[in-house]
């Protein structure tokens, strides 16, 4: 018998996220994984015997239109590579599913347009998935801010980087055109986490870039110009150590999230300090946000609720993206 206070849930793929992902749809309080499929054969079986945290009873499918076709899912994860996402996010809509859709929801803002307006037809809601804003400290962060703590925000600076290891190198196999490199990988919680602080418009973006042969971007950092002087840094790269912090500057002082990306066993921390001699450092307590990001769009599904993160929020994140990387390749300033 269905439980209507849980959202009945399918991924589509057995893609490395499920480590994740898999376990925080099962512990979620408003979820249920009843659905997994992958094109490898066997592979949904073998993912989900190793993530689930315990006896699940979900099926698993070796075709991917197979899920789309049960109906007892009612929503989907997408976690396929970037250049699938639109497809496959527009195939699980006309199936009348619900998406939450790893990011980027999509390459070009023709594709979120109409992610949309199929959204609209059929009547589902649609989440790009950046897990990590609906983590705590971030709201923490907003309020300090809100509460005037640092004055006016004239800058931030955002920085993610991991070692590329052999099993990542898929995300170097395609051109940047395609999906790949850093820029889709990493950069684009770069682009988000600056344009959470700075609520208007960029006016352009300039940026440089490494590339690998395969002609996807390795490293690439650059600076996004929100106007009056406000400027936002993004550097990024899968040729140094692990870094996921951002820094926020303001005209009286400045804030810096330490680990934004928390794995198990990261301690959230926040430091601040002001003009006039104040500092502290904040440690707040452990959460999942990938199980957070699965309850607020279940309740959403349930509740009939807007998610968190708009398809409007999407466009104005891969516009920059592609600003971004057309300023690399050109050597030159891109207005948006």
């Amino acid at each position: 018998m269905n439980n209507p206070t849980r959202l009945r849930w399918g991924i589509l793929g057995a893609a490395r996220i499920n480590e994740r992902l898999l376990p925080a749809i099962v512990e979620a309080d408003n979820a249920e994984l009843v659905a997994i499929a992958s094109r490898r054969p066997g592979a949904a079986t073998e993912t989900l015997a190793k993530y689930a945290p315990k006896p699940t009873g979900a099926q698993c499918y070796d075709n991917l239109d197979a899920l789309l076709k049960d109906d007892d899912v009612q929503a989907v994860y997408l976690p396929m590579a970037n250049q699938e996402h639109a497809e496959w996010a527009l195939r699980a809509i006309e199936h009348r599913k619900h998406v939450l859709c790893e990011k980027p929801m999509a390459l070009t803002i023709a594709d979120i347009d109409a992610i949309e307006i199929a959204a609209r037809r059929y009547n589902v809601k649609v989440m790009e998935g950046f897990m990590y804003r609906f983590h705590p400290q971030h709201q923490r962060v907003l309020e300090l801010i809100n509460a005037g703590l640092i004055g006016e925000i004239r800058s931030v600076r955002a920085s993610y980087s991991f070692m590329m290891r052999p099993a990542r190198l898929y995300r170097l196999a395609d051109d940047t055109a395609h999906g790949g490199g850093a820029m889709w990988d990493i950069g684009c919680y770069a682009i988000h986490s600056l344009r959470l602080f700075f609520r208007q418009a960029p006016l352009a973006v300039s940026a440089v870039s490494k590339y690998v042969e395969s002609g996807a971007d390795s490293v690439t950092s650059g600076i996004v110009d929100f106007g009056d002087g406000r400027y936002g840094h993004f550097d990024f790269s899968f040729e140094r150590a692990r870094r996921c912090e951002y820094e926020i500057i303001g005209t009286h002082g400045g804030i810096k999230c330490h680990v934004v990306w928390q794995l198990p066993g990261d301690v959230p921390v926040i430091s601040w300090w002001t003009e006039d001699g104040r500092q502290a450092e904040e440690r707040l307590p452990y959460s999942n946000h990938f199980r957070l990001e699965i309850e607020h769009f279940s309740d959403c599904v349930l509740n009939n609720r807007d998610p968190a993160l708009s398809l409007d929020d999407a466009r104005a994140n891969c516009r920059i993206i592609v600003a971004a990387l057309q300023a690399a390749a050109e050597g030159r300033t891109v207005k948006i």
